[in-house]
């Protein structure tokens, strides 16, 4: 009942502010609900005379803390959704309002319907090139909901040039990925790498070295006390990621579960890119 009660609330504000009811269905959306709550509340405050930055801020991040505010603050008059629709933003607001908006529009496209990457490295040569542009397609095999959705919009995981994340993990989302379709052998897929989720967080190192290849390479084994060793080392600082914040990788998949992996000529197998033989590890686990 309380969940109902929610949604009522904000169709009850949507009809005070004289504004289309069918937005409050639009919560129910996952991610896009993110973005379509915080409007209603911001419109919901207008009834009020509130129009600055800082009150729809508070209305956004703080409306259970603010509304009881306005409701007990005798100099808060009600000036109706007709008062509302006369006011005029200054050209300062209405450039601040298109830069939201583009911000909340360009996540949506890019957690839905596509984005756009770069290829850093020349494990796919004769099929995509170093520093070439493509568009990635959400839709191939289902759109995934971001696990850390507290971040800074289009910045992966640090902030450039700092070695700070670009992410909160203050609110986690499970692992969802909506009607998803399985990976096609021979498809050129963009994934998170699997072994990022825990970097050693220096120049040099990171994806580059995973963690745990430097460990096996420093020790030569995988034990506890090697762990233990990389981690009490104050000149080999360690971050972990959730996946969604690992570093893109992308490769094509040779293989599907079931296939059978045969390797003919192991010599010349060293001779390949590194990113080659990550292809065939990656899909085959």
């Amino acid at each position: 009942m309380e969940s109902i009660r929610s949604f009522y609330n904000t169709w009850i504000m949507e009809t005070l502010a004289g504004r289309p009811r069918h937005w409050v269905f639009w919560q129910f959306i996952p991610v896009v609900g993110w973005f379509i709550t915080p409007g209603i509340f911001i419109e919901f405050v207008k009834l009020y005379g509130k129009f600055s930055i800082g009150s729809h801020i508070l209305a956004s991040l703080l409306a259970p803390f603010y509304f009881p505010y306005i409701a007990y603050y005798e100099n808060v008059k009600y000036i109706g959704p007709d008062a509302v629709k006369k006011h005029k933003k200054t050209a300062a607001r209405e450039w601040f309002d298109a830069a939201i908006f583009a911000i909340v529009a360009a996540t949506l496209i890019r957690t839905f319907i596509f984005e756009a990457y770069t290829i850093p490295s020349a494990s796919m040569e004769k099929t995509l090139l170093v520093n070439d542009f493509l568009f990635v397609s959400k839709w191939s095999y289902g759109p995934r909901l971001p696990n850390t959705p507290l971040s800074i919009p289009f910045i992966h995981n640090y902030i450039p040039g700092t070695s700070w994340k670009s992410y909160s993990t203050m609110i986690r989302v499970p692992y969802i990925r909506w009607w998803a379709t399985p990976v096609k052998r021979n498809d050129d897929v963009v994934f998170n790498f699997p072994e990022g989720d825990t970097v050693i967080n220096k120049p040099g190192y990171q994806s580059a070295m995973p963690y745990y290849d430097f460990i096996r390479l420093h020790n030569g084994t995988f034990s506890d006390a090697a762990r233990q060793q990389i981690l009490d080392d104050p000149d080999l600082p360690i971050a972990v990621h959730p996946v969604d914040k690992t570093d893109n990788y992308i490769k094509r998949c040779v293989g599907i579960p079931g296939d059978t992996l045969r390797i003919i000529n192991a010599n010349s197998l060293r001779q390949w890119p590194a990113g080659i033989c990550i292809t065939y590890i990656v899909y085959i686990l």
